[in-house]
């Protein structure tokens, strides 16, 4: 199961990362899952939101430079290891993690993962063979 992730490219000044959620608020769209990768002039804001492609056109019209992936989501034991267990499993594999993110979930004893890999396709029929839970958009976003 595939989820929609945006990627906003901005520059690194002031007040850009309030101007970008500030658009989503005003267009009554909720961010579930953030993650924010720099460099000293530039950075990627990657989300997971309520409505992709709402904020796509919102974005877009305020001439933001961004993208639509596909990333997937996963469940993991909210426990010592639980990670690991999943990361051992596509690196045995073949498969590699170009990013990921975490956030805390719903559901108690489980943490949520956002991930993209060299292979998506891949990596979720290994991981869904191997008993982890693939999340939907819905699960994400709900």
């Amino acid at each position: 199961m595939q989820i929609k992730q945006l990627s906003v490219f901005i520059e690194n000044k002031t007040g850009r990362l309030s101007t970008i959620t500030g658009m989503l608020r005003d267009n009554h769209i909720d961010i579930r899952a953030l993650s924010i990768a720099d460099t000293k002039d530039f950075g990627i804001v990657r989300l997971i939101v309520t409505d992709t492609d709402k904020a796509y056109e919102v974005l877009k019209e305020a001439n933001c430079m961004l993208k639509v992936s596909n990333v997937i989501g996963i469940g993991v034991a909210d426990q010592p290891g639980g990670l690991a267990a999943v990361m051992d499993l596509l690196r045995d594999g073949g498969i590699t993690v170009e990013y990921m993110y975490a956030y805390v979930s719903r559901i108690e004893d489980t943490a949520f993962v956002i991930l993209r890999a060299d292979n998506n396709q891949k990596a979720a029929e290994l991981l869904q063979a191997n008993g982890v839970k693939l999340l939907s958009a819905e699960d994400v976003c709900g």
